[in-house]
């Protein structure tokens, strides 16, 4: 929901319905247009419709960049070709990338391609189409500041005054050389704080951190983040500059790509909801549960069938059921924090497939130390306390027998959770699937499904009773 006065929101709701459009615009210009797209998202098409076609072309440019993705194509069809090239020449060159890829239509989005004319916002708009979405060339934006290295303080500003207001950053200036190539950079307040005749040269600082275009979002925005950069350099192999990913972009790049992986983490499948969850249809939120949940039941029958087969055994000693919960759950919670701890250290590149062995020896003494722990606190639990409300136990078993059983299923519960879910992210990675997939619902079903198998096989090997 948009976050402005709420005032001026029911003004514009009101405009809306009664269809005045001078009230409208009235109310639009007070609206910061992030707040303007979340209330065109939740209006009907009819709505939508005149929302689109009353807004002037440059306001509205401002709001599409900022609809959810399935919403962009719908609403450009809204509009005359006129009003689509007015919008589209008032788009950054990123934002017009971004929303023409939002066309899934291939000859719609070459039409709307086509109304930009014989213009170099056409032929730059074909190139950056070329790379995936998903690249450092498919989110960069290509309007930056530019200078020569062989310019003077000067020179370098009257170049870039033309392009002052199209520039998205000037916080950092770049610097090509003879060859075109990247040279380095230089900060605003650097060409303004020397003299005009100051060669740039000899003013610029060098480039410590570059990305190639084809470059995968994600780790281009780590990158961003991580040496706090204002702006990083994309280039091509001959470390030509391309564009750069802002900081702005990296902070939208990974709060999507967080947003992909939760939904992952909790078995979600498919592309991420950009359409909110009230306006996703429930077709979309069952097709992308249905089959996780499928998968994980059959999966499950396993921990049916691990109960049938120490059936003879629960009935012996039914007390056994009563730690049964606390050594599932403990084994959950444990194999989920490693795996997390696991997904978010390759996610940061400090991780791959090659460290299974150093993580797993890791991992394995972490959990015995955790299970030890646990082990501990649970047999002084069974041993001292439960005596006291009178349980029954089988004949020929006493409390520090069983209560040494429980610790000991318990550690290794902890030990082996732990390890499995450190290296499941790891084993999925070197087969190619996508590790935040089986964060959660895979660990925590396998997990279930050994800590049964091991809890119950411990205690009646240590208690000696047939299996």
């Amino acid at each position: 929901m948009p976050d402005e006065d709420p005032e001026i929101l029911e003004d514009l709701t009101r405009a809306i319905a009664a269809r005045d459009g001078s009230a409208f615009l009235s109310a639009a210009e007070k609206i910061h247009h992030a707040d303007l797209a979340a209330a065109y998202e939740d209006l009907s098409s009819k709505s939508q419709a005149w929302f689109v076609r009353t807004l002037p072309s440059e306001a509205f440019s401002e709001v599409i960049a900022e609809i959810p993705d399935p919403l962009v194509e719908e609403a450009l069809d809204y509009l005359k070709p006129s009003q689509q090239r007015q919008v589209l020449e008032e788009l950054p060159d990123d934002d017009r990338v971004d929303v023409l890829q939002d066309v899934e239509d291939a000859g719609k989005r070459e039409k709307l391609i086509g109304l930009l004319g014989e213009s170099e916002e056409r032929e730059l708009t074909r190139t950056l189409l070329e790379y995936p979405e998903d690249t450092a060339g498919g989110r960069m934006t290509t309007q930056i500041g530019n200078v020569s290295v062989n310019m003077t303080v000067k020179e370098a500003l009257d170049h870039l005054r033309p392009d002052l207001e199209d520039t998205e950053t000037l916080s950092r200036i770049f610097v090509h050389d003879a060859n075109n190539q990247l040279a380095g950079k230089l900060r605003l307040r650097d060409l303004t704080f020397n003299a005009w005749q100051t060669p740039v040269g000899s003013i610029m600082q060098p480039i410590e951190h570059t990305v190639l275009a084809d470059t995968d979002q994600e780790e281009a925005s780590i990158a961003v983040l991580k040496y706090d950069l204002f702006a990083l350099p994309v280039v091509d192999q001959e470390n030509h500059l391309l564009g750069v990913i802002t900081s702005d972009d990296a902070m939208e790049i990974l709060s999507e790509e967080s947003t992909e992986d939760i939904e992952k983490q909790a078995g979600l499948t498919g592309e991420q909801s950009e359409e909110g969850y009230l306006n996703t249809r429930i077709t979309t939120h069952f097709s992308r549960r249905v089959i996780w949940l499928v998968g994980l039941a059959l999966l499950s029958i396993a921990a049916g069938a691990v109960m049938f087969r120490f059936e003879e055994i629960l009935k012996g000693i039914p007390l056994l059921m009563l730690f049964l919960p606390m050594i599932i759950a403990a084994g959950g919670n444990s194999g989920g924090q490693a795996s997390m701890v696991a997904i978010r250290a390759m996610a940061l590149n400090e991780l791959s497939g090659r460290d299974a062995l150093e993580v797993a020896w890791k991992e394995l003494r972490l959990g015995a130390m955790l299970g030890l722990i646990l082990g501990a606190a649970i047999a002084v639990i069974a041993i001292f306390v439960l005596p006291f409300f009178h349980p029954e136990v089988a004949p020929g078993i006493t409390f520090r027998a069983f209560g040494s059983a429980v610790a000991v299923a318990l550690a290794v519960q902890v030990t082996a959770s732990t390890l499995i879910g450190a290296l499941l992210p790891l084993g999925a990675c070197a087969i190619r699937l996508d590790p935040a997939v089986i964060a959660a619902p895979a660990v925590t079903t396998v997990v279930d499904v050994s800590g049964m198998l091991i809890y119950l096989l411990v205690a009646s090997t240590m208690l000696g009773l047939g299996g």
